[in-house]
This record gives C-alpha cells, sequence and structure tokens, in this order.
C-alpha cells in the first residue's frame, strides 16, 4: 500500500460566482464524488477566505498524475468543471497552464 499523501493547492474565486460556486458545491454530483473516491483521494475539503479557494486533499494511489488523468478524462467530471471553471481564476504565481497553484507543505503533525 501506498503512503498517504497531503495535497494542497489554491485558486482564486471570482466574486461575482461566489453564489453560484457556493450553491455547486452544496450539492456535488454523485458521480463526481464517486470519480474523486476512484482517483484515490480521500478527505477532499475546500476552503474560502478573502476571495481564495484552499483545497486540501489525501491521495493513497501510486501515480498521482494518472489518477488526475483519469479525473480529468471523465465526462461527467468534465461537465462539472464546465460549471466550476467559470467561477475560479488561477493565482498571480500560478505555473503556466497550472489552473488550481500546488502548494508546499513547509509544516505537518500526527
Amino acid at each position: 500500500m501506498a503512503p498517504m499523501r497531503r495535497v494542497g493547492s489554491v485558486i482564486r474565486l471570482r466574486p461575482e460566482h461566489e453564489d453560484t460556486y457556493r450553491r455547486l458545491h452544496a450539492a456535488v454530483w454523485p458521480d463526481v464524488l464517486a470519480q474523486i473516491a476512484s482517483s484515490n483521494i480521500g478527505n477532499y475539503s475546500i476552503f474560502l477566505r478573502d476571495g481564495l479557494l484552499f483545497s486540501y486533499f489525501e491521495y493513497t494511489g501510486t501515480d498521482l498524475d494518472a489518477d488526475m488523468a483519469a479525473m480529468a478524462a471523465d465526462p461527467r467530471t468534465r461537465e462539472w468543471w464546465a460549471l466550476t471553471d467559470p467561477c475560479q481564476q488561477p493565482v498571480d504565481s500560478a505555473a503556466p497552464g497550472e489552473w488550481w497553484a500546488s502548494l508546499e507543505e513547509v509544516f505537518h503533525t500526527e
């Protein structure tokens, strides 16, 4: 079994879309939740503060890139992202082509 990996990322929430984003996440589609689980993602949370969305999840698979590619190829997840992506805007420091900017873990305690 692969060790669990903690993953954090950040993106801006467009203020004019906050209500839509909150409404969507109050009732995430079961197909999207199933894809998240089948991509070896657990304990997935999104937090909001001052226009920034912070995402945290725990990855238990062995190939994060392959699992993320499978998620990106899922038609139902792509439909979901077509609704949520317009609500978001990458942070200024995001790498070219990076949507949610990866965060470096600098501290953790059990």
